[in-house]
C-alpha cells in the first residue's frame, strides 16, 4: 500500500498511470481479498491526487486572459 506522502509527490501523469495498474489488477481478480482491500484504498488516494491536480490545472487556465481578438494577452497569478 502506497503512503500518502509517497503519492503526494507524484505527478499527474505517474498517478494516473499506478491508478490504471491497480485498476487492472483489481478486474484481473488475482489479488487476495486483504490485498484487493488495499489495492482499494492506494487507487481512492490516487484518484483524490488527480482530481486535486486537475482542479489545480482548471484553475490555472481559468486565469488566463484573453485579449478582445481571442489570442492569450497574459496571465493573472493565482497563487497557486
Amino acid at each position: 500500500m502506497a503512503s500518502s506522502t509517497d503519492i503526494s509527490t507524484l505527478s499527474f501523469e505517474a498517478a494516473l498511470q499506478r491508478l490504471e495498474a491497480i485498476v487492472k489488477q483489481l478486474e484481473s481478480g488475482d489479488a487476495p481479498l486483504e490485498a484487493a482491500i488495499g489495492l482499494y484504498e492506494d487507487a481512492q488516494a490516487l484518484k483524490a491526487h488527480c482530481e486535486a491536480k486537475l482542479g489545480a490545472a482548471e484553475a490555472r487556465i481559468a486565469q488566463l486572459q484573453l485579449d478582445p481578438d481571442g489570442r492569450p494577452a497574459g496571465e493573472t497569478s493565482f497563487g497557486g
